[in-house]
């Protein structure tokens, strides 16, 4: 007897909770945050006392105890039946169900359960936490009372003697436990103290790069440099939001690779992504406060490196991988025009349905100096202008406008030849920019992304004139190759070129067509590391046939965490 005794207080919340929640609900899952409906909520009733739950329950830890009815205010004939003294009572519980004889002992042996007017339990309805509260507190109630009525089939007084004395026999193992519980509270209050923030969380890459130029000797007359570098760049990225919905990113860089350009290559083609040379100094890469406005509306606040993409969709998913994955160099991470902006200003995106969506951004190169020629807007600056449309899932499309003052393509290090970065010439200048760019998944695992540019640019001083500035790129991505998470992709394209120019500026026209050609396959070693071969190919490099065809080898690994 003693043994069943036990046997019940171990086990009968747990077998009470299972058949009240058999008694309402679909499956064993609970339904969160959902209400009882309101014929659901009036006729269920779970105790002995004929407790009914009201229609409509307040959002609360507790029920409302206002809500409950008592016996005397509840119809009988109406809403309820008289107490269940046997689980055959009920018509629509059979035998086979599988919480048959849980409810057989909550009927027989407790009477604690209720059935509708109708005689049925209708035990596939979804409950609420407060009926599956209401009727386990009955059921307990119902238990006690029994115990403290001493009822000679369930519980004797000589069992309850015998439990008192286990527990003075064991109270040294209680105390220990519960100081250990306390212990464990304790050191649980200080870390929660102590932690850095609530609502930031730390995330990072690492990219260990080895490269170097294979083939290739000269250059614009200059020998190319063919020595194999091992460089690396380190970003921390701590992100905090304050409701949810927004975010503060501040991101800190250090790194050692220098562009290939500056004293390998001699041309702005070709140069890597992953490319920053601090000389592995740390200092903030990135310092943007994103929010929303409204349920459509989107809004960046970019107080230092700007990024196109913080706001505006640049159509090439599995390439932009801003250096860490996708496409190494600049140019086969997206069209060339998008590097037309970068520095500090604001970002808006407007949602006018999950088809089509409007970005405006305005980027200054050096917003916070108060010289002559700076600042948010008398200096260097871009301004873009951009429609996103997906007429449906797998294609998007990108038409793109961006006017800058005093910014080229090696502003934020895209490439093209050196006679299309104005910037060289020293003297104010202007430009308008017009893109298209689109990406078409023919199946999960092929994707087809292109983009052309067009830049209509005006030197303002000095040598007066105008150039056409054209660039274009055809690439193909396989998410997915071999290994879940790998990708590999092939780049095929011209970076930016000078096609015409006035009388007084045709000097900078290029004479040929240089082809950037760029292969690579992102092996996803594991969740966090990523390994990265690849080639690029400049054919005529600079856009003049006079130079050797340069062929830079690359290895990438990427640790993110």
């Amino acid at each position: 007897m003693f043994k069943q005794f036990v046997h019940s207080l171990l086990f009968s919340p747990v077998l009470l909770g299972a058949a009240v929640v058999a008694a309402a609900a679909q499956a064993p899952q609970p339904v969160p945050n959902t209400q009882p409906s309101e014929e659901h909520a009036t006729q269920i009733i779970l105790t002995t006392r004929k407790v009914a739950i009201a229609p409509s329950q307040p959002a609360s830890n507790a029920i409302d105890r206002s809500q409950i009815v008592e016996p005397e205010a509840i119809d009988e004939s109406d809403d309820a039946v008289a107490q269940v003294t046997s689980v055959s009572q009920l018509t629509d519980v059979k035998p086979t169900d599988w919480a048959f004889q849980a409810l057989q002992s909550l009927v027989e042996r407790y009477g604690c359960i209720v059935g509708y007017p109708d005689k049925t339990f209708r035990g596939n309805r979804a409950t609420t936490r407060y009926e599956f509260a209401a009727g386990l507190n009955a059921c307990l109630d119902r238990v006690n009372e029994l115990i403290a009525a001493g009822t000679a089939d369930l519980v004797k007084k000589e069992d309850l003697a015998i439990l008192q004395k286990l527990q003075e026999d064991f109270a040294a193992e209680l105390v220990t436990l519960r100081g250990r519980v306390d212990g464990l509270e304790a050191r649980t209050a200080t870390l929660e103290k102590q932690q850095f923030s609530t609502t930031t969380k730390l995330n990072g890459e690492v990219i260990f790069a080895l490269a170097g130029v294979a083939v290739g000797d000269t250059v614009n007359g200059n020998a190319v440099q063919k020595n194999t570098i091992l460089g690396d760049r380190i970003r921390l990225n701590f992100d905090t939001s304050f409701n949810g919905e927004d975010l503060l990113r501040v991101r800190l860089q250090a790194g050692n690779i220098a562009p290939f350009s500056s004293n390998a290559t001699f041309t702005p083609e070709g140069d890597l992504r992953l490319a920053a040379d601090s000389n592995n100094s740390v200092g903030i890469d990135a310092l943007l406060y994103q929010f929303k406005l409204g349920e459509k509306t989107s809004i960046v606040l970019e107080a230092n490196a700007g990024a196109i993409d913080d706001f505006t969709d640049t159509i090439n998913p599995f390439l932009d991988g801003d250096g860490g994955s996708g496409a190494l160099t600049n140019f086969g991470t997206r069209n060339s025009i998008y590097y037309l902006l970068n520095g500090a200003g604001v970002g808006i995106k407007h949602e006018f349905s999950d088809k089509l969506e409007l970005s405006l951004g305005y980027l200054a190169n050096d917003s916070a100096s108060p010289a002559a020629g700076s600042g948010l807007f008398n200096g260097a600056f871009g301004a873009i202008a951009q429609l996103t449309f997906r007429p449906f899932e797998p294609l998007a499309i990108g038409l793109t406008y961006i006017h800058a003052y005093n910014n080229d393509f090696t502003a934020n290090g895209s490439g093209g030849s050196n006679n299309a970065n104005l910037g060289n010439l020293g003297e104010a200048f202007n430009s308008d920019s017009f893109g298209l760019e689109a990406s078409f998944q023919l199946n999960p695992k092929i994707v087809i992304n292109g983009s052309v540019g067009y830049t209509t640019a005006n030197v303002l001083s000095g040598t007066r004139g105008s150039v056409d500035i054209w660039n274009w790129a055809v690439s193909l991505a396989f998410p997915d190759l071999f290994r879940k998470g790998s990708i590999a992709g092939i780049i095929v394209g011209m970076e930016p070129k000078v096609t015409r120019a006035s009388s007084r500026l045709n000097f900078l026209e290029d004479p040929d067509t240089s082809l950037h050609v760029e292969g690579f396959y992102q092996f996803q070693l594991t969740d966090n590391i990523a390994i990265t071969p690849g080639i690029i190919w400049l054919t005529a490099p600079d856009h003049n046939s006079g130079n050797d065809d340069v062929v830079i080898g690359v290895i990438r690994t990427t640790f993110a965490f």
